[in-house]
């Protein structure tokens, strides 16, 4: 991480120690208890429910905090594990100080860190979520030299009363803007509190799904991530999820991920966005083409489709998703651009073009537009004639003709 990604990150505790998460140490954990008041530490871990679980800790003195930080504590494996018999089941939970953020919930000034869970013998636990993710992406890397980066989009349902203004168009909330999407401030917020707890947004919005049903508003979001290596990417996500889940109890409002709530309106997925890196290049596209590696990912893909979804989608209304016409895949393929396969190879900026400078320059304000005459502003009006400013502006350029200086007749 350099010093611009440094600069203005959410994460208070990478912007207080000016270090980047993945160097944090034992010592800067409790650098940074000790200068900011910090009175209890968190560990938290996934289950065999695919919930966080929470242990939580308070500071009685210095040498406590260095003993749980360093060997961590026991807890009870067969309430967390099905396949964990209570006959042996003690296990270890140790931090990993990387994951480190303050509760942005917490009354108590709290230190949240995901943990990994160890066995009797100190060993990773084998069948452990984090440790079989570690396994795989160090076998990708030791088999192709390459890292292995992912990003996930979440994508949830809010339900809020119906108050019966500003309805939004049934299954056409994609990227609504309010009034029409009730729940921003919801989304906004939940995206400033997952940016403290260090994860990495790209964006979010609005999705598809919008519908009333018996006096309430279900309406659909989605907030999507930047690319890093998979454990992290996969640490951002479940800490997200609890985020989420979090600020709609905060709020006094209802959140599901669920991936089909009702028939005939769009469902959730999480879509997985997938690179391969080597010394820091992206390998999947060549000379503007998809290379050679990013092909046989794909053909791997679809050879490994049937365990993927078998491992990846236990939850059985995964499948009344996958439907004609609704974004989701039901055959095994992938395409160019098309959101209904189930491998998509998006748009990549592989145009060369500058479309920063375009973009800009056709932003213009109606004012400086003016100045440059009718020609410019024709120009502006037809660029995009879905635009209904856009086709009144058009409208009366055909109408008048302005001098190069004057000002247009009033809209």
């Amino acid at each position: 991480m350099n010093s611009d990604e440094l600069l203005l990150n959410a994460n208070e505790m990478v912007a207080y120690l000016q270090k980047p998460a993945s160097e944090f140490t034992k010592a800067d954990i409790i650098n940074f208890i000790r200068h900011n008041d910090i009175r209890m530490v968190n560990f938290m871990y996934p289950a065999g429910d695919g919930k966080l679980k929470t242990l939580n800790f308070v500071i009685n003195n210095l040498n406590y905090l260095e003993t749980i930080l360093t060997c961590g504590e026991r807890v009870d494996g067969s309430s967390l594990f099905s396949f964990i018999s209570a006959g042996s089941s003690d296990l270890y939970v140790v931090p990993r100080f990387r994951t480190a953020f303050i509760d942005p919930f917490a009354e108590v000034p709290t230190i949240c860190m995901l943990a990994s869970f160890f066995d009797k013998d100190g060993r990773p636990l084998e069948s452990s979520p984090e440790h079989t993710l570690a396994k795989a992406t160090r076998a990708f890397t030791e088999v192709t030299g390459m890292e292995f980066h992912t990003m996930g989009e979440l994508e949830y349902y809010v339900m809020i009363p119906d108050d019966g203004t500003f309805p939004a168009v049934d299954q056409r909330g994609y990227h609504e803007s309010s009034p029409f999407a009730k729940t921003t401030a919801f989304r906004t917020k939940c995206m400033d509190y997952i940016a403290r707890t260090g994860g990495q947004i790209k964006y979010g919005h609005s999705e598809v799904g919008n519908f009333q049903q018996d006096g309430y508003i279900y309406e659909q979001g989605e907030i999507e991530f930047l690319p890093v290596d998979a454990q992290t990417s996969a640490d951002q996500l479940m800490i997200a999820k609890w985020v989420i889940r979090n600020v709609a109890a905060e709020m006094g409002l209802n959140v599901t991920f669920a991936p089909k709530i009702t028939t005939g309106k769009a469902g959730s997925g999480l879509h997985i966005h997938m690179r391969i890196m080597k010394d820091g290049k992206n390998m999947m596209i060549r000379d503007g083409r998809l290379s050679p590696e990013a092909c046989t990912m794909i053909a791997g893909m679809m050879d490994v489709a049937p365990a993927i979804t078998a491992f990846g989608n236990k939850n059985p209304t995964s499948y009344f998703r996958l439907v004609p016409h609704q974004e989701a895949p039901t055959n095994v393929c992938w395409g160019d651009c098309n959101r209904s396969v189930l491998v998509r190879v998006p748009l990549g900026w592989t145009s060369n073009r500058d479309m920063c400078s375009m973009a800009s320059a056709s932003s213009t304000s109606l004012y400086v537009a003016t100045a440059r005459g009718r020609e410019t502003l024709r120009h502006l009006a037809q660029a995009d004639r879905g635009d209904a400013f856009s086709r009144r502006l058009s409208r009366h350029l055909s109408a008048h003709r302005w001098p190069v200086c004057g000002m247009p007749p009033r809209l």
